[in-house]
């Protein structure tokens, strides 16, 4: 009887060989993706699915069987490296919904190349060294021949039958988990994503006449007051809401060796209302799902981003309800309105026009367009002209500069960061947002001179983080927490500022409770003192509102939601979800409770039905 070798059964068996390359990369994968890394089961969550695929090659392929294996293996390659990289910039596992998106994702190629370490690339050696020798060296033919031989259709058989049965066996017990990442990990990511893409997502809605204010006020447990405070204070005013790209809240007041980062901000903040406790609420769209939130008082859709989605919806929104009291509306931002399909969904908002890169062109560009010091200079002189008209305005202008990966030229730079601080994220990350806060300087300054800025309401805010937890090495995981003076993490990762700025506003106050960016329409509408009876939103008045509950999506699993003093974080249902304390200090005290757990997921599902069912504006135009 002849043994084989380990060495001589792996080069004349193609299904042994690329097999055991697929779990050295899934090795990697797992390594990068899941806290407790790769384990002995890791084998049996991903490999039935490959020896699936390569059991068909099996099955069918008669001849050029090693070129089908490389293919396949070029493609489950592939699928592991984009779930890799898409970790590591959105902390979410990547599905085939993320196809929708490749164009936005080359546009921040810059972006997604400086979280890439150079090994993961060799999650890519293999396929080049056996491209090569396959198609380069006459040692090739050998091997081909060696390969060609057809291996038993019985054993072909059963080991396909025990694959799939294994694939079920991952599948179906875990699809009930609500954290995708959880999800992922129990399944295996292959598994995973073949289940996205065949498993049924329909969402059971709602019927619209039955989702009214009412409703949903009672499920997030709060009463509307009789007498609002600040009702009308800024009435007849104008409104100018300014979006700040990546600011997260610990840039406020923060000086590092004594130099302060952000001192217009911090001006802003100490003279006026400010919000501390407040979230972001954006899903893969980002910038453009925070115009989503703001303008709407929604939430984003399950899958994809809001501009994607609902863009096509005739959307009640914040611009239509200042227009139907005399407001001229507009949005400017510097990239072109393409971007994120910006020109559908400001059609859906309602906004009489938007100013993108055809307005701001393509001086001292930065990124994706012009300065934010060209965008606030142009937006400041197209305010003073619409102020001209007799009619109050609003206007949502969005910064880009301090964009990811901040790496912004060297004459932006105003400050000198100590020596810790050089060539490293967290460095970039805080002289990009330097630089923007000396451009909004600048912006309040003018609009200070021509007039605009006591007569307008203003409120900023922070788009999304800039400084993902998944994304940091050691020596910035170190330097944020000498920042923050403990580990940095998700509460310290997702919280924004939200400053509310009005002359009729006599000094400074810093505001406790909870609130994210789907309360910022229904604080206008009190502030202006327009009422919400007949527009439907998911936000509350904040200052008249002490208790919250947020849901979040994408950023954090589906599930996790804020409530007054803890994030909690879904497993693979409330029982096994994870709780973190606001105040940052590591206590578990396990605040938030499963009533909150469940009205978040009511919440989102009342979102999702009243939004999706809502009439096409492009039909109307038909």
């Amino acid at each position: 009887m002849t043994f084989l070798t380990p060495k001589r059964l792996l080069s004349t068996r193609p299904i042994l060989f690329f097999s055991f390359i697929m779990l050295l990369k899934s090795y990697l994968a797992w390594m990068v993706i899941f806290e407790d890394g790769f384990s002995w089961t890791t084998i049996l969550k991903e490999i039935p699915f490959v020896l699936i695929v390569y059991c068909l090659i099996e099955w069918f392929a008669s001849k050029r069987k090693l070129i089908y294996y490389l293919i396949a293996n070029l493609l489950m390659t592939l699928i592991l490296f984009a779930v890799i990289m898409y970790y590591k910039y959105y902390g979410v596992i990547v599905t085939y919904l993320a196809l929708e998106q490749v164009n936005q994702v080359t546009a921040v190629k810059n972006s997604v190349f400086s979280l890439m370490d150079p090994y993961y690339l060799l999650i890519f050696i293999d396929i080049i060294i056996m491209a090569v020798v396959l198609f380069r060296s006459k040692k090739a033919l050998n091997w081909k021949q060696a390969n060609s031989r057809k291996e038993n259709k019985r054993l072909v058989v059963a080991l396909f039958s025990i694959s799939i049965a294994l694939c079920l066996f991952n599948i179906l017990p875990n699809r009930a988990s609500m954290n995708e990442i959880v999800k992922a990990e129990q399944m295996g990511i292959l598994n995973y994503e073949a289940y996205m893409i065949f498993s049924n997502k329909d969402i059971d809605f709602v019927d619209p006449n039955h989702i009214t204010q009412d409703k949903i006020d009672t499920v997030k447990k709060i009463e509307q007051p009789a007498a609002p405070q600040l009702w009308k204070t800024a009435s007849g005013k104008n409104v100018i809401i300014i979006q700040m790209e990546s600011f997260q809240n610990f840039l406020v007041n923060l000086k590092i060796d004594g130099q302060e980062i952000t001192p217009n901000i911090n001006k802003l903040v100490n003279e006026n209302y400010y919000f501390k406790h407040f979230y972001q609420q954006v899903g893969q769209g980002n910038t453009s799902d925070a115009e989503f939130v703001v303008n709407t008082s929604f939430y984003i859709p399950p899958r994809g981003a809001a501009t994607m989605i609902y863009a096509d919806k005739e959307l009640p929104s914040l611009p239509k309800m200042l227009q139907a009291n005399g407001y001229d509306t507009a949005t400017f931002h510097t990239n072109v309105v393409e971007f994120w399909n910006r020109g559908e969904l400001y059609k859906a908002l309602g906004f009489d026009r938007y100013y993108d890169a055809k307005f701001f062109g393509t001086e001292d560009s930065v990124f994706f367009g012009s300065s934010d010091e060209q965008l606030y200079k142009k937006t400041a002189a197209e305010l003073d002209r619409m102020s001209q008209n007799g009619k109050p305005f609003y206007s949502h202008v969005i910064s880009m500069t301090s964009h990811h990966p901040y790496t912004i030229p060297a004459d932006k730079y105003k400050i000198t960061l100590p020596e810790r601080y050089e060539d490293t994220f967290v460095g970039d990350y805080i002289r990009a947002q330097n630089y923007a806060d000396f451009a909004l300087g600048e912006f309040i300054a003018d609009l200070k001179e021509r007039g605009i800025w006591d007569n307008s309401l203003i409120l900023l805010y922070g788009d999304h983080l800039g400084l993902p937890v998944y994304s940091l090495d050691r020596d910035d995981k170190e330097l944020m927490a000498e920042i923050y003076g403990h580990e940095y993490g998700y509460t310290d990762m997702i919280n924004i500022p939200l400053v509310v700025a009005s002359t009729g506003i006599t000094e400074g106050k810093v505001f406790d409770q909870l609130g994210g960016q789907v309360d910022i329409l229904p604080t206008i509408a009190n502030m202006l003192g327009i009422s919400l009876d007949d527009h439907i939103h998911f936000g509350q008045d904040l200052l008249n509102q002490s208790y919250n509950v947020l849901p979040q999506r994408y950023y954090l699993p589906t599930g996790s939601f804020l409530s007054s003093k803890e994030l909690f974080m879904s497993g693979s249902g409330y029982e096994d979800g994870t709780h973190y304390s606001l105040a940052g200090d590591g206590i578990k005290e396990q605040e938030a409770t499963e009533d909150e757990y469940q009205r978040a997921l009511e919440l989102l599902n009342l979102s999702d039905s009243y939004v999706s069912q809502l009439p096409s504006w492009k039909k109307k135009q038909e």
